[in-house]
């Protein structure tokens, strides 16, 4: 710092203006006021994302990629870019202008898709093969660029994730969409949509109640999918069906 501000001095010499020591001294004292000011406000970003935050981001980016895939890397790359978080190596990538602007656009897509009966089933169906093997990259990307062990294990927990959400939506949506009326589909999307926004907020800012808040809604899935089990059984049928080579499976009583 000293060297630049003699340097800074030096410039204003040869400009015909000549500064005292003590101006010079106090310009030193104001800009290494300004350092430190700009460091301590950069670390407490900085220092969020110890071992808990990074665990937390992984698993909010495999659960919330089971049913909102789109809204996920468009919020994790968007906090990125603004500098909310300091993203990991491996998820940089969802910075770029390219990536959230292919994101934003599908997350608008997703939006609608998702309000409407039985689109919502085929819309599920489709991103059946995407939102899981997304969710355990996602997560894979948190730990991936430093240690591929924990890259793996990240993975395969955030793909386990997914599954789980993914298996939760699409039971409920498909028992939701047994009733004529819409108002019951709309309210359930309404609720995905702000439930991504929510976990992706308490898992970056609160980890800790992240993982309880987590731990609460695995123990619900798993209830959902045993009251709603008939479903789960259509909702599997259905996607062997579509993805099989086009012999029915056999109908259960």
């Amino acid at each position: 710092m000293e060297d630049l501000i003699q340097q800074l001095v030096q410039w204003l010499h040869t400009m015909g203006i000549h500064p005292s020591h003590e101006t010079a001294a106090a310009v030193g004292d104001a800009v290494g006021q300004a350092g430190a000011a700009v460091g301590g406000a950069v670390a407490p970003v900085v220092a969020k994302m110890d071992m808990p935050a990074l665990i937390a981001l992984a698993a909010a980016l495999g659960w919330a990629s089971g049913f909102r895939l789109y809204a996920v890397v468009f919020l994790t790359g968007a906090m990125g870019y603004a500098g909310w978080i300091p993203l990991p190596e491996g998820l940089k990538l969802l910075m770029h202008p390219a990536v959230l602007t292919a994101s934003g656009f599908m997350l608008l897509v997703e939006f609608f898709a998702d309000k409407i009966p039985w689109i919502d089933s085929l819309w599920d169906t489709v991103h059946s093969v995407i939102r899981i093997p997304a969710g355990a990259l996602l997560a894979a990307g948190v730990f991936g660029a430093d240690s591929a062990t924990m890259g793996l294990v990240a993975g395969i927990l955030g793909g386990s994730l997914a599954a789980t959400a993914f298996a939760t939506k699409a039971t409920t949506r498909a028992a939701i969409n047994t009733s004529p009326e819409p108002v019951s589909n709309w309210l359930a999307s309404f609720f995905e949509d702000g439930l991504a926004v929510v976990v992706m907020w308490l898992a970056t800012q609160y980890p800790v109640a992240f993982g309880i808040v987590l731990a609460v809604m695995l123990v619900l899935s798993v209830l959902l999918l045993i009251v709603l089990w008939k479903f789960l059984k259509l909702v599997v049928r259905k996607l062997r069906d579509f993805f099989g080579s086009g012999a029915p499976a056999p109908s259960s009583a």
